[in-house]
């Protein structure tokens, strides 16, 4: 078994990411150790967007959100994955 470097600290996230970017981590972490983890409660980052709707549209996505009992939000972004995946899947079935 060969001895492992220490972890060096670091003052912020960008030098540790610079770091790692020339080190290789095998010299620093012992991965005969290592275990699987799972982050159950881990979403993706989201980002705020302001978006400008004709009030009839948003008045039926809340009454199909209210018969499905979601937040308009969630069935707003579930509709919008759905149709954004269907668009992938046709342009990369045209391009094959």
């Amino acid at each position: 078994m060969r001895k492992l470097k220490s972890k060096p600290t670091f003052k912020s996230e960008s030098q540790e990411a610079a770091f790692w970017s020339t080190h290789d981590s095998t010299d620093y972490i012992d991965y005969s150790k290592s275990r699987r983890v799972i982050f159950p409660k881990l979403k993706p980052s989201t980002e705020t967007i302001s978006l400008r709707l004709p009030k009839s549209l948003l008045e039926q996505l809340k009454t199909l959100a209210n018969k499905r009992d979601v937040p308009y939000q969630t069935l707003l972004k579930l509709f919008l994955l759905e149709r954004v995946q269907a668009e992938l899947r046709i342009k990369f079935v045209k391009a094959s």
